[in-house]
């Protein structure tokens, strides 16, 4: 399936993915757009946070563009990504990765990939998806685990058995989709969730990253139901269940 991304992005934004797509042509690499702004158009949602994923070298083509833009270029090496500030705007670019945690909540060691490895990285399956830039391939949207299924059914699932333990802050993260979009946590999930929980992986997570969730909580449009939806993740509600949908 493809979607027409001149349709989703003001013109400004749509030139630079236009530009971006093409830098990586000259390049010979695939360059997708990835992450909640993929989510969000399939949401018909407005998202213009522009997170892009090459099979490459992120930091060599952030260099070249950053030069095109003649913004301002911030590196991490270790993670193979970098942030372009160009105006008011804001690009990620990063290199496809694998990752691996020595322990719970610990930054990951990460090595290159390709997309559809660095996707079954992520969270949430509808934070899985991704769409090609390139100029062959425009606006296909990539799509390997079931994430515009899973958009349509309103559930929020999680990519594998170990997700909570690697990254506990998830789980706050599942919490918010889930109230935000009025969405449902399938059962498996929210097993695992509460698993995490009363394993007390959260423990494991400094107190500078708790409370940025307890912000992001709060700059919710209903703070009050992610508040009261965390508690209940260790009691009997039934908000989140997957209703046999």
């Amino acid at each position: 399936m493809k979607i027409d991304l001149s349709k989703k992005f003001p013109a400004g934004i749509f030139n630079i993915i236009k530009v971006v797509g093409k830098t990586a042509d000259t390049k010979g690499l695939s360059i997708f757009l990835v992450g909640g702004t993929v989510r969000d158009i399939l949401l018909r949602v407005k998202n213009y946070d522009l997170d892009f994923v090459i099979e490459g070298d992120a930091l060599n083509l952030a260099r070249i563009l950053n030069r095109s833009f003649k913004g301002s270029l911030k590196q991490h090496r270790a993670f193979g990504t970098a942030t372009i500030t160009y105006k008011d705007m804001r690009l990620d670019i990063a290199t496809a990765r694998q990752e691996s945690y020595k322990r719970p909540a610990a930054y990951p060691d990460v090595k290159p990939a390709v997309i559809k490895e660095d996707l079954f990285r992520r969270d949430f399956t509808i934070n899985a998806m991704a769409v090609s830039i390139n100029k062959k391939g425009f606006g296909e949207i990539i799509d390997f685990y079931g994430g515009s299924k899973d958009l349509k059914k309103g559930i929020i699932r999680v990519m594998h058995e170990r997700s909570f333990i690697d990254d506990p802050t998830r789980i706050f993260r599942g919490v918010r989709f889930a109230v935000r979009f009025d969405f449902k946590i399938e059962r498996r999930t929210k097993r695992l969730m509460k698993e995490a929980i009363l394993e007390g992986y959260l423990g494991e997570v400094n107190r500078s990253r708790i409370r940025k969730e307890m912000e992001l909580f709060l700059n919710e449009k209903r703070p009050r139901k992610c508040l009261e939806a965390f508690s209940n993740l260790i009691r009997k509600g039934d908000w989140y269940e997957d209703k046999g949908r």
